[in-house]
């Protein structure tokens, strides 16, 4: 089982935003000013650091998460969801009314 994976409107969404922005890659936030959200960028526009692991990929895209963060979600699946609303301020989709939303899943031992 994958240990992330996407909506179809997570996907919709991700394919629109490649379209105006090109490549993106997302990371999962765990920091104070986003809450948990998952942010999106341009592939390259986050720095990302050895306690950096890349998770998987959702529409073609790499999705990181700090290796602390996921010592805490290691046992669930993420699934990147769309909800309305604003989202993290450095994140590609808070012009489009939306934001992405983590929802997880515990996995099967």
């Amino acid at each position: 089982m994958e240990k992330v994976t996407a909506t179809p409107e997570a996907l919709e969404l991700i394919e629109k935003l490649k379209t105006k922005h090109g490549p993106l890659m997302f990371h999962q936030s765990g920091g104070c000013c986003d809450g948990s959200s998952p942010m999106c960028f341009k592939e390259g526009e986050f720095m990302l650091g050895n306690a950096d692991l890349q998770l998987g990929e959702i529409g073609g895209c790499p999705f990181y998460i700090n290796k602390k963060q996921y010592e805490y979600w290691k046992h669930t699946q993420l699934i990147i969801d769309v909800v309305e609303g604003r989202g993290g301020m450095f994140s590609l989709e808070g012009p489009e009314g939306v934001r992405f939303l983590t929802r997880s899943k515990v996995l099967p031992k």
